[in-house]
């Protein structure tokens, strides 16, 4: 059996950049979602904040679902 390393550590890397990117953009929504409680608790409002977050909670779904779907096919 011979183990094509290179390969191998090509899948490690896109994993690894792939996974702190969604890692990054989920916690990018819930700042966004923070950002919207304390303005409204202060009154104001923060539509660009909730856009944003929403956004990259979209942009996570889309990455798990493109996964799922190079998983199935």
């Amino acid at each position: 059996m011979k183990i094509d390393w290179a390969a191998l550590g090509s899948v490690f890397g896109v994993s690894l950049v792939v996974t702190v990117a969604l890692v990054a953009l989920f916690t990018l929504g819930i700042a966004g979602l923070t950002r919207r409680e304390r303005a409204v608790e202060q009154g104001g409002s923060a539509g660009l904040a909730v856009t944003g977050a929403y956004a990259c909670f979209a942009a996570c779904a889309a990455a798990v679902a493109y996964g799922i779907y190079l998983i199935v096919a």
